[in-house]
């Protein structure tokens, strides 16, 4: 059950992070988890575990982490899209 909620947290943080950066309409549901659980890991490695906790992750700083990295991934797609 542990994993069923981080899977959707994951999610959630994803697509709000998608949500905050305009960058949310190219990414589906499968990309939004990834973003919301690498972003939440690099969140809680650099700013560290404060706040509210959901499905084992701090909810602030997973949520900079994961904006941080949908602006990172599509600047990449952009440049890399824009070259062909």
């Amino acid at each position: 059950m542990y994993w069923i909620w981080t899977l959707i947290v994951g999610a959630i943080i994803g697509a709000i992070a998608g949500a905050i950066t305009n960058r949310s309409g190219s990414m589906g549901w499968i990309a939004n988890i990834i973003a919301g659980l690498v972003g939440s890991s690099l969140g809680q490695a650099i700013f560290g575990s404060w706040g509210p906790q959901l499905g084992g992750m701090a909810i602030f700083p997973s949520l900079i982490g994961a904006v941080i990295v949908v602006l990172v991934t599509s600047f990449i797609v952009m440049r890399v899209t824009a070259k062909d």
